[in-house]
């Protein structure tokens, strides 16, 4: 079973633990009905990292995402997130994503946790038809990156 930055930080402050897509994930702390009042009173944070992380960089970046994408991220400035999804070309979807834009030439993807591979690999052979290199502009950190929304 997979698990995140956070893990530790979970188990230490007492989360219960369960499977949720391959990841080792906290369900709960102190019980639903008290993180329920402390949400609607106070703050709740939900950790994503179980969420996919995939940078798109360099001088095709947005080239390549407005191909592979079916929104359109020329409409982005940097820091502006956007919603879209990979068509796979029959009229169907590969997956859904977050796009978010950290500069004309820097892009995060943010796709399902149990799409990750699948759809890493999808990037990667439709970036070798634009001369993309797999590990330099489409990287995938998700064993890297934490998430918190």
């Amino acid at each position: 079973m997979k698990t995140t930055p956070l893990t530790d930080i979970h188990k230490e402050a007492g989360a219960k633990m369960v499977s949720f897509a391959g990841f080792l994930m906290p369900v709960e702390y102190s019980g639903i009905q008290d993180e329920h009042i402390a949400v609607r009173t106070k703050l709740g944070v939900f950790d994503v990292s179980h969420m996919g992380e995939i940078w798109i960089r360099g001088p095709k970046a947005l080239d390549f995402l407005q191909w592979v994408t079916s929104n359109d991220v020329s409409a982005l400035y940097d820091g502006k997130v956007q919603y879209s999804c990979f068509p796979n070309g029959q009229g169907g979807i590969v997956d859904d994503l977050l796009v978010y834009r950290f500069a004309e030439d820097e892009y995060l993807l943010v796709v399902n946790a149990s799409n990750i591979g699948k759809d890493y690999n999808w990037l990667v052979e439709r970036g070798n038809e634009m001369g993309l290199t797999a590990g330099k502009e489409i990287e995938n950190v998700s064993d890297e990156v934490a998430q918190l929304a």
